[in-house]
């Protein structure tokens, strides 16, 4: 044998992790290991150490020592190689090389060690390989997970349209029996000329496409599924029944339940409400709308990740003799510099250098439109500068000893253009654990069941309640685990400043009214 065992041991000796490689009891190791500090000579360069039964070749690991024990007789230097796999890997799996990391990732490690070294020999395998073999992903296996989901889908789909099938079938039965009802009287009164008597068998009358999961010539084509003596009148529980009581669906039992022709509905989305809890604006003969959207992601340890925001102006005259007017924009309380782009219609002049920024037509004789809205102004911002993101967001994790973390939030409003209203601040919750709210000093909070976090509700950010905090408890010491954080609001004002001054006539008459609906909303707003 080469290597007899591989051991982590503290600087005192006691043994945190160790494979043995060949057959030593757990005494023998432990009293090797309490002996390996008091060999180490002081202030020595050498990273091995004999005695006169084995070799230890060691390195330290921070805190502590990860160390070979060989025989005599084996190579040196083939041994530190080994030793120094044996590091890499142990920094690999571990986030920290502390001794409790490492008795947290023992399972691991000890496979890895396995991988690395059999029956004392070195395998040829490096730092990659052993990853890999760790993870044991099969192509295979991920082929036949799919295949299995998709037999047990069609496998739903298919009982719920036999389930459609049936319950079509007890209708047209009941409209049968009805109509043998209505006539049987002629057969009460006297004779069997009255009599009708009730099928024994009967077809599934065509099914209509909106009422349907597969295609009508489909199930026509096909010998019914269930075709045995029929369905039998007055007995207690017919076949349907059961399968339906099996079934136990809330989806099978509305549609059972509904008309044989529903009424068709229109397919397309209800438009969402962008406005949030926004106070409406009054439009003026001359009403102007801005929309801005900003995407940006925050790194948790601070700085900007990506940043963009979008917006468009749309101007809408009610009144022809508005028509010829021109706008002027504010002077810019931000400086985006030149990262912000902007882009006019065809028709409308473009923005002087050095000068007050107007929009107008670039013929002066004609009209704006009257009685649609037409974008005249849109500009693009692409950077990464953290002092134009409108609200930061500090999320701080502290993992405690007792296998809990305290997690601290905050929000500050950075940008004094926008008022946010309906923020929500959504921060992810380790799987299985319920936070415990210790301090809370704006809005509300709820768990919210579908993606299992916490969502922290605050009704108004404004430069009057700029900033707020929440703290709470949950069990979990990964600090991973609350990330990211998604935010979302609606706000009025404009990130980049832009807005109205003021509306002048182009024949410098009477200036006229005017209102403004700026409108900011947010798509991905992530702390990373």
């Amino acid at each position: 044998m080469v290597v007899l065992a591989a051991s982590i041991c503290t600087k005192g000796g006691k043994a945190v992790l160790s494979r043995q490689f060949h057959p030593m009891t757990r005494t023998h190791i432990e009293s090797l290991l309490a002996s390996f500090p008091k060999l180490i000579p002081t202030n020595s360069q050498h990273t091995s150490v004999e005695t006169a039964q084995v070799r230890y070749v060691y390195q330290p690991l921070e805190d502590l020592y990860i160390l070979l024990i060989t025989n005599k007789a084996s190579n040196i230097l083939q041994d530190i190689d080994t030793l120094h796999l044996f590091a890499r890997v142990v920094s690999d799996i571990c986030r920290t090389a502390d001794e409790r990391e490492i008795q947290k990732q023992s399972f691991e490690l000890l496979g890895a060690f396995d991988e690395i070294v059999s029956m004392g020999y070195r395998e040829q395998v490096n730092l990659i390989q052993v990853r890999s073999i760790l993870e044991m992903e099969s192509h295979e296996e991920k082929i036949q997970d799919i295949i299995a989901r998709n037999k047990e889908a069609e496998a739903k789909e298919e009982l719920k349209r036999r389930a459609r099938q049936l319950e079509l079938q007890r209708r047209e039965q009941q409209k049968r029996a009805a109509v043998s009802g209505s006539g049987g009287s002629s057969y009460l009164g006297g004779g069997m000329s009255g009599y009708s008597a009730v099928p024994q068998r009967f077809d599934a009358p065509e099914v209509p496409a909106a009422r349907t999961a597969s295609p009508a010539p489909a199930s026509s084509a096909r010998t019914p599924p269930f075709k045995g003596s029929g369905m039998k009148l007055g007995s207690k529980k017919t076949r349907q029944a059961e399968l339906l009581d099996a079934l136990g669906g809330e989806l099978v039992s509305e549609e059972l339940s509904a008309p044989p022709t529903p009424p068709i509905t229109d397919p397309s989305p209800a438009p969402a409400n962008t406005r949030g809890s926004l106070p409406s604006i009054t439009a003026e003969s001359v009403h102007i709308v801005i929309k801005e959207q900003i995407d940006v992601s925050l790194m948790r340890e601070g700085g900007v990740k990506s940043m963009e925001v979008k917006g468009d102006m749309n101007l809408q005259v009610s009144d022809p003799a508005l028509a010829h007017i021109k706008l002027a924009l504010p002077s810019p309380t931000t400086d985006f510099g030149s990262d912000l782009q902007f882009k006019q219609h065809p028709n409308v002049a473009k923005f002087v250098p050095g000068q007050k920024r107007i929009v107008a037509l670039k013929d002066p004789s004609r009209a704006f439109p009257v009685g649609q809205a037409l974008a005249v102004l849109k500009w693009r911002y692409a950077g990464r500068d953290e002092s134009l993101v409108p609200l930061s967001i500090n999320c701080w994790p502290s993992p405690s000893n007792d296998g809990t973390c305290e997690v601290n939030i905050e929000y500050e409003l950075e940008n004094e253009n926008v008022t946010l209203h309906d923020v929500v601040i959504s921060i992810p919750l380790p799987t299985g654990s319920y936070p415990s709210i210790t301090t809370t000093t704006q809005g509300d909070y709820s768990i919210n069941p579908a993606t299992h976090s916490i969502d922290w509700s605050i009704p108004l950010v404004s430069t009057v309640e700029r900033s707020g905090t929440l703290e709470f408890t949950v069990g979990g010491d990964d600090a991973s685990m609350f990330f990211p954080v998604r935010v979302s609001f609606v706000g009025r004002g404009s990130i980049a400043g832009i807005g109205v001054d003021a509306v002048s006539r182009v024949d410098g008459g009477e200036e006229p009214a005017f209102s403004v609906d700026a409108v900011v909303t947010t798509g991905d707003y992530l702390v990373l």
